[in-house]
């Protein structure tokens, strides 16, 4: 997968002039968007060194990875990979603005007439207090892995017991045609070998199957799909999102159609643009080719879980350009997600 070159790649520590110019010029192109020489770091920050000394550090940040230049004859700007070291290295402390919102989600209580309408409401501060697209994710109870399945048949009708747990089966009642009755022991033993495999972690992959077992497995196919879809949902699908309008004021995304495929995925599938559980990002934090789906390739994705008393799991995040203030975007989400599961827990 793409995003694995980045989210692999060991950080060396950097020496202290390094980290300082690193931490100063990633602050200096969020707050611009402007690349940025030695003689503006010193002015702006008041680094305790010559822009000599200074431009040095930049040159051995640029032969690490960590910085680039847009232009021959224009400053420095951070690359993924510096933004990564920024993140996991010299994030430092969330401003005011996070810290006043954890103070206001702490007062709040379950006065909302539904779900939607906490989610909504959260949503809208998150988006309010930092100028990015903000996404909660309704929560969802994971769908029981199956572990091994029997085929059972009976007259004219296939009995299929599921064992998705060791207190958890159910069982299909088929219709079985006499032309696939004869290729059920070995259907068994293929479905059995396919649940044992580590990389389909409880799914069977149907383009393996055997030519010879097409009848029967197309039949134990067709009811696994009618038992998933006939399953009730025990909580909703979907997502609530806001913050469209300030996504869009970023220079970042001021083309529409650099927005499109984002704003598609958000809609038919958040649970893509947040990976449902969250795995494979590091610290909670997904910057641009770390993340396996196109859409998100210019973008960060800082998001945080939350889980519900019933067993269900969502996700709060953010989403916005790579050039964001990961401190307090990080720390936002962590509020917001920490008091959806202390009231929903």
């Amino acid at each position: 997968m793409r995003h694995s070159q980045f989210s692999e790649v060991p950080l060396q520590a950097l020496p202290r002039r390094q980290q300082e110019v690193l931490q100063a010029t990633v602050r200096h192109y969020v707050d611009t968007m402007e690349p940025v020489g030695s003689h503006t770091l010193v002015r702006r920050f008041g680094l305790p060194a010559s822009p000599a000394t200074v431009r040095s550090a930049m040159g051995a940040l640029e032969q690490k990875g960590l910085l680039t230049q847009p232009h021959a004859s224009a400053g420095r700007v951070p690359s993924q990979l510096g933004y990564r070291h920024y993140v996991n290295c010299l994030l430092p402390a969330p401003g005011a603005a996070a810290g006043q919102l954890e103070r206001e989600l702490a007062g709040l209580s379950l006065q909302w007439a539904a779900l939607d309408d906490l989610l909504l409401q959260l949503a809208r501060r998150l988006a309010d207090l930092t100028g990015l697209l903000s996404l909660i994710t309704r929560p969802q109870r994971q769908q029981p892995q199956l572990q091994a399945l029997r085929l059972v048949p009976s007259g004219d009708r296939l009995l299929v017991f599921l064992v998705e747990s060791a207190a958890a089966s159910s069982s299909l009642n088929l219709r079985l045609p006499a032309a696939a009755r004869a290729e059920l022991p070995a259907l068994e033993r293929w479905t059995t070998a396919q649940l044992e495999l580590e990389r389909n972690v409880g799914r069977i992959d149907w383009s393996t199957l055997p030519p010879q077992l097409r009848s029967s497995g197309s039949l134990l196919r067709q009811g696994l799909r009618s038992h998933r879809q006939a399953r009730p949902l025990l909580e909703q699908d979907g997502a609530v999102s806001l913050g469209l309008g300030g996504l869009l004021s970023q220079p970042e995304f001021s083309r529409s159609e650099s927005l499109r495929p984002l704003l598609q995925r958000v809609e038919q599938d958040p649970q893509q643009v947040l990976q449902a559980d969250g795995a494979g990002a590091i610290g909670g934090v997904w910057i641009g080719l770390e993340h396996p789906h196109p859409a998100l390739r210019e973008c960060a994705v800082v998001q945080a879980p939350y889980r519900t008393g019933s067993g269900g799991l969502g996700q709060v995040a953010l989403v916005g350009p790579m050039r964001m203030a990961y401190a307090t975007a990080r720390a936002a989400v962590q509020s917001v997600a920490t008091i959806l599961q202390q009231l929903l827990g």
